[in-house]
């Protein structure tokens, strides 16, 4: 990254179904070793899976993300030979990066006796997400239990 300047940000192109920039984020983040159109599938039949349950797949997605996506995490910062953990806000563009992340990481730590496919266990974290439980949520909520019990560091920010 430049010291000065702005960074350009890659274009990230709608998906084909939903016309949605964030399923196209959460497919290519899922993605394995470039196989975008298997990963593409197992998404797409999680919404499907949704679907079935009577609910909008992109209004269950969208509030899932507003559920996962933080607003305060720590950054390290070295003052005098010690590290800190500096609590500080999140912007934009990373709140929806750890959102997706946590959503992807958590429907893959899910147990395979429940679920057999990777499309069930993101079905399931996306609903629970939804719903405010799940594993993505859990990583959300500790991130800020952390970021608030750093917060007599927070004179540090820089």
């Amino acid at each position: 990254m430049p010291r000065r300047g702005s960074v350009r940000l890659r274009k990230i192109e709608p998906d084909p179904v939903y016309k949605s920039r964030l399923v196209s984020k959460l497919t290519n983040r899922a993605m394995f070793g470039g196989k975008k159109s298997v990963i593409q599938k197992e998404v797409y039949t999680a919404l499907e899976l949704i679907k079935k349950e009577n609910e909008d797949p992109i209004k269950v997605f969208s509030q899932a993300m507003e559920n996962v996506k933080p607003s305060m995490e720590v950054r390290p910062r070295r003052i005098g030979g010690a590290a800190y953990q500096v609590p500080m806000q999140v912007r934009g563009p990373r709140k929806e990066s750890l959102a997706i992340r946590w959503i992807v990481a958590a429907a893959r730590m899910r147990s395979n006796s429940e679920y057999k496919t990777f499309a069930q266990k993101l079905a399931a974290e996306l609903s629970d997400a939804a719903k405010g439980e799940g594993g993505a949520v859990k990583k959300k909520t500790d991130m800020e239990k952390v970021a608030e019990a750093n917060r007599a560091f927070a004179h540090f920010k820089w």
